[in-house]
């Protein structure tokens, strides 16, 4: 087969796409993680070249990925100079942190930089010390970072508020662009079976097993509840606290109702089937698997945490929103909505229009729009 050459203005589109980095430590199974990649194989190709940089190859996400399209070292300085993009995205405070020094030992060679934050960031910081004044300093350096990017990404508007008023960031300077839903591959991920699935009605919660998703709260809860006694918890995910969430579910003498079910690489199938979707978290960036849940068809319950779930539940019609680290009212949200039929029927079925918002198609024309806009 002889292949027919490409005109020069076809060769002359294709040079002027924005070549864009996406930099990460790892892809780990996050949401940050499932972002990046969904940015790199379904962002407009015509538009833009992205590529992802990892400081660890490492990962379940790794099989979603052309290899070939993967930059790894160590030194962010290094990845940058071997693939010289346009533009250079950063996803996470640790690693935005990185990139502001790599940024500043590139000098006049340096790309423009995307900062990208997807988390509360006075939480992450009090998650690091408890002394004020190491609050007050790391706050500092990531404020003097974040300022000397080109352009901040928040995830959520309440978010990118808060940016502006701690961080002293420029509300012009900050786009926001929610998370991204692939909801026609949820569906159909979510019709696939589930090995050894619960023999009785479950409710589900899928998250890094850590403090900030509050599980710790959501076993006391589910303990307390009178609704959810007919029905088993099943936890996906896995992290540190694995073993002190398994010793308090003894302690709650709920172990037997309880199942932790680790990382599972299709956690939609476990969605689909809920009688429930269960959100605990003491904070977000944007509920990913509140809009994953609501596309499932899942009546969502979730904690107002800053931030998302107030910007993706309208509280009593998509989803039912209760005080953050409270498991008295967690229980109560189980007892309203597990007792009501009818209302779990209505919160699923808003929740399924709703998530249509959040659709990766609507979602990356706003990332390519904003990559060829900068780089222009």
């Amino acid at each position: 087969m002889v292949e027919l050459a490409k005109s020069p203005s076809d060769v002359s589109a294709r040079d002027k796409r924005p070549r864009v980095l996406l930099v990460l430590g790892a892809l780990d199974g996050g949401g940050a993680e499932r972002v990046a990649v969904n940015i790199l194989n379904r962002c407009d190709s015509s538009r833009v070249d992205v590529r992802v940089g990892l400081l660890r190859r490492s990962g379940p996400y790794l099989a979603e990925v052309d290899p070939s399209r993967i930059a790894d070292a160590s030194r962010i300085t290094a990845m940058v100079r071997e693939t010289r993009p346009d533009l250079v995205m950063s996803f996470g405070m640790g690693i935005n942190l990185l990139v502001a020094l790599a940024m500043m030992r590139l000098g006049r060679d340096r790309p423009l930089w995307i900062c990208r934050e997807d988390s509360n960031t006075d939480a992450e910081i009090a998650n690091l010390t408890d002394l004020e004044i190491g609050r007050a300093t790391v706050r500092a350096l990531v404020g003097h970072a974040y300022r000397s990017a080109d352009a901040v990404l928040s995830v959520s508007s309440d978010l990118a508020a808060r940016l502006e008023r701690r961080l002293r960031i420029q509300r012009d300077r900050i786009s926001v662009i929610h998370n991204p839903t692939d909801i026609a591959r949820i569906v159909e991920a979510g019709k696939q079976p589930i090995v050894d699935p619960p023999t009785r009605p479950f409710i589900v919660t899928a998250g890094r097993l850590t403090r900030q998703k509050g599980q710790d709260r959501l076993l006391e809860a589910f303990a307390a509840s009178h609704a959810a006694r007919e029905c088993d918890l099943v936890i996906l995910g896995d992290g540190p606290l694995e073993d002190q969430l398994r010793a308090q579910a003894a302690a709650l003498r709920i172990d037997e109702r309880v199942r932790f079910a680790g990382f599972q690489d299709n956690p939609w199938a476990w969605f689909a089937r809920a009688k429930l979707f269960v959100l605990s978290s003491r904070w977000e960036g944007f509920g990913n698997v509140i809009a994953e849940a609501m596309a499932c068809g899942a009546p969502v319950l979730s904690t107002d945490c800053d931030f998302g779930p107030r910007e993706q539940i309208v509280h009593g019609e998509s989803g039912w929103l209760v005080a953050v680290d409270d498991a008295e009212a967690l229980a109560a949200g189980f007892d309203a909505v597990l007792g009501d039929p009818s209302l779990m029927t209505r919160l699923a079925r808003a929740g399924m229009d709703r998530a249509k918002d959040f659709d990766i198609g609507v979602i990356m024309q706003a990332y390519a729009d904003l990559f060829v806009g900068l780089a222009g």
